[in-house]
């Protein structure tokens, strides 16, 4: 098929391109802030600003980065290595800074302020400066005694208490547990000293109650229940302020979600919490009755000052100010920049400076909002923006500097040996500035504007009667569709080198290629025919936040600040924190009055016969194929949001790597041909994950397989001349990408689609989601898809219906199994001698017997498959070479290194899993 390339034209051209197929003159408003299509007076937002850069790349607006954003930071940037920032404290002499650090090589690091050089690393590779038992750390802290001789870090049971040395480092790590209440850990949030350093006061987060606790013995010396999940807290005037995330208990009446074992009160349509409030307790009296003030939702950070204390409601938006002499909010700060979407800022710490500017982190906008602050009474004024870089999470001021821990940093840009990039090359940074006065964060503030692309008009609605001409993507949200059914399928992990660098036509390279035209001759295909993206972002790590940014587009703050431990929840389906208060794609879409099914995706609970082994149900998937006939092993999926479990199709299984795709594509088939498809169907696909009981490269054929069959179904129906498919990685962690980690595979199959294209535009899932929400007239759940623009690009106004044909699988379904299915092993299509070869065995060379043992060994704990399997279980580096040398026969070392190892050998091996703290 010939290949036309749709390559490297600048921001202009591509918006006249588009403004040129749809019949209108597009107009560029050079101004900065605004791209408009003339004749409707439609905004175009922000993704196209982006051209065809790449993310890495430096611009005139800063750094691209995966999530629809440029980072280029006020001040001077401190880029860090090891890890991610979950939390930050600054030392009581201002000297230095200790931040909890998850996803690298330390847990904890101290860093010297004046030099912006790690002076310490703490953690438990043997490697670290200073070795501790456990990797976890909590969503707050460390926590520094008030005359800087004891730092407490929190983790999972507690807490790790260290000396601190003359120096600034640590010595002398000793535990000092919290018990396990039943099945709830204690999974600690903020701390605070009493004045005297006697005693730490800590928010039990896991278990729903502050604990006093001796700073000498360790010993627990009181405990008061508060509300739900508490996190941030501060010492004033005796009495403690207490966050709580999941707001207060619930009452008879309430309608309520889990939380880690707790019914909280939220929303049945969009899961999120309903409540916030501030627990309030008299230390001076223990006695007495905890008191409560309602606050805004998923309240965070607590910062006390001046006879008030400040509380950020990430999900709110905004910041409480509780007057401590009147135990009451007498004021609520806006924290929504832009007028065009309420949600999704993200607010998450709080200061106040000497001269009375309150500065408050937005951590989804990437930027400081500073405010003029007298008094609690005296309503606060917004001055403007301050641009940090990836998602800042702590803000401190030392003197007249102003210091920002930024969790994310540069993005994924860790350095690396190997051939390419990895989404757990994670890095982090500080950001250091003197305040300025206020007219250069005014001038700042267009600069924050432009790099999260917030223009004037990015949500344009029709009005109640339209007389628009349907388009596959209607220029405005409401206007017709020509698209009536819109089917995203969620697949798991894979990078664009992965599966695409053998494709000469796209911007791949072939040496990290794992899983070529051999094992996914249906991706190649569909490739081929409905065009080829070379330069679309997956936003998450992992997949407990690339289901989010699929559903919600957006991984919440609860997520984010969870990632050093992950053990109140991880896959966040059952956890109402962490579920943004404007609902998931369903639910918009609901909302919209278009009808939802949901196979399988963001679903938490399932039931199968005890029978039903990858063996049996690859056996019902060809019984099924053949003759029509149901499944002999009907599986029970659920969830505990009710809008979800509403429209949730029963058979289809969620995460389970023993359930061969094939058998998933025939539950769908027997749906699709009886009641045919809803305007919006989600789908989890996950075997290509690998890790289950065939071999890494049969499991990626067998998604394949399905998607391509489930492609052709769809193609040959009624419905295709209507029908727009979305096949996209939940993230792309467990590979390498030599242009960046998140580089993933993306395939738009339509009529509408443009067919036979390279397309090297700037796409993100995000992107990808707007798209899908202007076909359907969703509208926009936050700022992120409010900001973005659809993938006009990606689509034609003349169809071409040409159907699909699935393509057989070359590589052998039941490579690896053990033992084969009763109904026989699968015998492939011949390879195509072109491409690169494939595993037609899984044959161990003896040499490499033990080892691949080893492996198997390690496998077999990872919770990849059965009735409790979990995505993202195993480590990440180990789990990417398991992949690689299972295809290729256990001979060649993973891109970078210099031998093939055994599993404790990995480099990072040590490092905790995204789920497993083990």
């Amino acid at each position: 098929m010939q290949v036309t390339r749709q390559r490297r034209v600048n921001e202009k051209e591509q918006i006249n391109l588009f403004g040129r197929r749809v019949g209108r003159r597009a107009m560029l408003v050079s101004a900065g802030i605004a791209v408009a299509l003339g004749v409707t007076g439609t905004a175009v937002a922000s993704t196209w600003q982006f051209g065809t850069q790449q993310v890495a790349q430096e611009t005139a607006n800063g750094q691209v980065i995966s999530s629809d954003q440029y980072i280029k930071p006020y001040g001077d940037r401190t880029v860090i290595n090891d890890g991610k920032i979950m939390s930050s404290t600054v030392s009581p002499d201002g000297s230095h800074l200790a931040a909890s650090v998850a996803d690298g090589d330390a847990s904890l690091i101290v860093m010297d302020l004046s030099t912006g050089q790690v002076k310490q690393k703490v953690g438990t590779n043997a490697a670290d400066d200073l070795r501790i038992k456990s990797g976890s750390v909590g969503q707050e802290g460390p926590t520094y005694s008030p005359d800087g001789t004891q730092l407490w870090l929190g983790q999972t049971d507690g807490y790790t208490k260290f000396t601190v040395n003359s120096d600034g480092t640590l010595a002398n790590p000793v535990a000092v547990p919290i018990p396990a209440d039943g099945t709830k850990h204690a999974l600690v949030g903020a701390a605070v000293f009493s004045a005297d350093g006697s005693t730490v006061y800590s928010a039990v987060n896991g278990q729903n109650r502050v604990v006093a606790i001796d700073a000498a013995t360790g010993t627990v010396k009181q405990s008061w229940a508060v509300g739900n999940a508490p996190r941030g807290i501060a010492l004033v005037g005796g009495k403690l302020y207490v966050s709580n995330e999941g707001g207060r208990p619930a009452k008879d009446g309430d309608t309520t979600i889990n939380s880690y074992g707790t019914q909280v009160p939220a929303n049945a349509d969009t899961g999120a919490t309903t409540t916030g409030t501030v627990s309030v307790i008299d230390t001076a009296d223990p006695s007495a009755a905890v008191g409560s003030i309602d606050v805004g939702l998923h309240p965070t950070a607590v910062y006390a000052s001046k006879g008030a204390v400040f509380v950020t409601n990430t999900a709110d938006n905004s910041v409480s100010v509780i007057n401590t002499a009147r135990g009451k909010v007498v004021q609520t700060i806006a924290t929504q920049p832009w007028p065009e979407a309420k949600v999704g800022y993200e607010p998450n710490d709080v200061t106040l400076t000497d001269d009375g500017r309150l500065l408050v982190t937005l951590g989804r906008a990437n930027a400081v909002a500073v405010y003029r602050y007298k008094s609690p009474q005296e309503p606060a004024s917004y001055v403007g923006l301050l641009p940090t870089d990836y998602f800042p999470s702590g803000i401190a001021t030392v003197g007249d500097d102003v210091v920002v821990s930024n969790t994310r940093g540069i993005d994924a840009r860790r350095p690396t040996t190997a051939a390419g990039h990895n989404t757990h090359d994670t890095t982090s940074s500080l950001t250091q500035f003197t305040l300025p006065d206020d007219s250069v964060i005014r001038s700042q503030t267009a600069k924050v504007f432009k790099q999260n692309g917030w223009t004037p008009g990015s949500v344009t609605t029709a009005g109640r009667k339209t007389s628009a001409k349907a388009l596959p993507v209607p220029l405005r949200l409401g206007d017709p569709s020509t698209i009536k059914h819109v089917f995203l399928l969620v697949k798991e992990n894979r990078t664009y080198d992965q599966v695409f660098g053998d494709l000469p036509q796209g911007d791949g390279d072939s040496s990290v290629t794992t899983f070529g035209e051999n094992v996914t001759p249906n991706q190649h295909a569909l490739a081929e025919q409905f065009g080829l993206y070379d330069n679309f972002y997956d936003v998450g790590t992992n997949s407990a936040e690339g289901h989010n940014w699929l559903m919600q587009s957006d991984n919440p703050e609860y997520t984010e600040s969870s990632a050093g431990e992950y053990q109140r929840s991880y896959d966040t389906e059952n956890d109402a924190l962490g579920h943004q208060k404007s609902g998931f794609i369903w639910s918009g879409a609901q909302a919209a009055g278009r009808s939802v099914k949901d196979f399988g995706e963001f679903q938490s609970l399932e039931s199968k016969p005890a029978d039903a082994s990858w063996q049996n149900l690859y056996c019902d998937s060809k019984n099924m194929e053949a003759t029509g006939a149901q499944t002999a092993y009907p599986i029970q999926v659920g969830s505990a949001i009710p809008s979800l479990n509403n429209v949730s199709v029963q058979g289809f299984p969620m995460f389970d790597l023993t359930v061969p795709d094939i058998y998933k594509e025939q539950i769908w088939k027997q749906d699709f041909e009886k009641n045919g498809p809803a305007n919006l169907n989600m789908f989890w696909f996950s075997n290509d994950h690998t890790g289950g009981p065939a071999n890494a490269s049969a499991e990626v054929a067998d998604n394949d397989l399905a998607v391509g069959r489930m492609v052709d179904e769809i193609s040959h129906s009624k419905y295709w001349k209507d029908s727009a498919i979305f096949v996209v990685e939940d993230d792309s962690q467990n590979g390498l990408d030599h242009i960046d980690g998140h580089r993933a595979p993306v395939q738009i199959i339509s009529p509408w689609a443009k067919h036979g294209t390279v397309d090297s535009h700037y796409y993100s899932q995000i992107t990808m989601m707007r798209t899908i929400e202007q076909i359907l007239g969703i509208h926009p759940m936050n700022q992120k898809d409010s900001a973005a623009t659809p993938m006009y690009g990606a689509f034609s106004l003349k169809p071409d219906s040409t159907p699909f044909t699935a393509e057989p699988n070359r590589t052998s379904l039941t490579l690896g199994v053990s033992p084969q299915p009763s109904c026989g092993s699968d015998t492939p299509a011949p390879q195509d001698t072109k491409a690169a070869a494939a595993p037609t065995s899984a044959a161990v060379p003896q040499a490499q017997q033990q080892l691949a043992a080893d492996w198997k060994t390690w496998a077999s704990h990872q919770r990849l498959t059965g009735a409790h399997a979990v995505p993202d279980y195993a480590n990440a580096e180990q789990m990417n070479r398991y992949t690689w040398y299972q295809t290729h026969n256990w001979t060649k070392p993973y891109p970078g290194d210099k031998k093939v190892y055994a599993p404790n050998d990995v480099p990072g091996a040590y490092l905790p899993s995204a789920e497993n703290d083990g």
